[in-house]
């Protein structure tokens, strides 16, 4: 996102925006929608975007490839879940579109995912462990990466010998790692592999400051407009209440291990009514996965300020339905940053 105030702040945001998903909408135009929303997101001056990974949806990877033809500078930011890929694939898939493209990517690492996803593929590894395993295969794809050698592992869950990553990558070029930090073996992990820990927040005003020295970030959904009226009534058209999503959101809540579903399912049964900028209503109903901030330019970047103040530097938004979604957003952020430098 275009966030720079010079003279204003030193603070420096990367903001992605989310990939459309190939479960929504038409086939035959997704491709279409693919390039649309990138080109949109790198106009806007987005750092990347998030591509999303699951039994139900394309693969990342072909995704991302149309992302970076359609856009010059873009970083796609690939959802990799260790059950799909070995560990050397994705080291090679990196250092792929660095070779072909001149492109960084960023690894958005998933160490879980749906409940029924884990088990169709037999995995009933638990959540805690499922971290550790991380670890270990983001530390091999980090070392493959970084051009050693040959690589050296054994472990509990991933073993290589003397593997060579060809062709390298250019250090330039050296992917972002982000991973979930909503629960202690997701925050344990991120430091383990040096990533940005990125959480589903709560209300601006109960976030506390992530661990020092740890890069940290939010997904959250922004509704704004000058007027605040307006605003809540493009969100009340865009998300509304839907009793089938509610109740399919509280058996998803039921059977997932999730630590960040089940917290942001106790914030949205506590949530106040009325117009709080802090809105769970598309996650109460299962439309998206992530809180929004609705309101006016000056009340959103108001609670942006308060993550920024707090230490959160990266920022993933949902979905943009439009280009013009992205143009309110980035007004958004450059009250927040206003306020921060004042």
């Amino acid at each position: 996102m275009s966030t720079g105030l010079d003279g204003l702040t030193d603070v420096s945001l990367e903001v992605f925006s989310t990939c459309a998903q190939s479960s929504d909408g038409d086939r035959d135009t997704y491709a279409q929608r693919v390039a649309d929303v990138a080109r949109w997101s790198e106009r806007a001056g987005c750092k990347g975007i998030l591509v999303y990974s699951d039994n139900r949806l394309v693969d990342p990877w072909l995704v991302s490839q149309i992302i970076i033809q359609s856009t010059t500078h873009l970083c796609p930011l690939v959802a990799v879940q260790p059950i799909y890929m070995h560990p050397y694939a994705v080291a090679k898939m990196v250092a792929s579109f660095g070779h072909l493209y001149g492109r960084r990517i960023y690894l958005n690492m998933v160490a879980g995912g749906f409940k029924n996803d884990l088990t169709a593929l037999n995995d009933l590894t638990p959540h805690d462990k499922r971290y550790e395993r991380l670890i270990e295969y983001t530390l091999i794809i980090r070392e493959l990466l970084a051009g050693a050698a040959a690589v050296s592992h054994e472990g509990e869950f991933c073993t290589v010998k003397n593997l060579r990553l060809t062709p390298p990558l250019p250090q330039d070029l050296f992917p972002g790692i982000f991973v979930s930090g909503s629960s202690d073996a997701g925050l344990a992990a991120a430091k383990a592999i040096g990533a940005t820990a990125v959480k589903y927040p709560k209300a601006p005003g109960e976030e506390v400051a992530p661990d020092e020295g740890l890069g940290a970030g939010v997904r959250v959904g922004i509704i704004a407009r000058e007027d605040g009226d307006e605003a809540w009534k493009v969100a009340r058209d865009r998300f509304p209440e839907d009793r089938r999503g509610q109740l399919t959101r509280q058996l998803a809540t039921k059977v997932s291990d999730s630590v960040w579903h089940g917290q942001l399912s106790e914030l949205a049964e506590a949530a106040p009514s009325g117009d709080n900028p802090y809105w769970l209503v598309p996650f109460q109903n299962y439309k998206t996965m992530c809180p929004y901030l609705v309101g006016s330019y000056d009340r959103v970047g108001e609670e942006l300020s308060r993550y920024i103040v707090v230490g959160y530097r990266s920022f993933i938004l949902d979905v943009p339905p439009d280009e013009d979604e992205l143009r309110h957003t980035n007004a958004a952020f450059q009250h927040a940053l206003e306020r921060v430098a004042s």
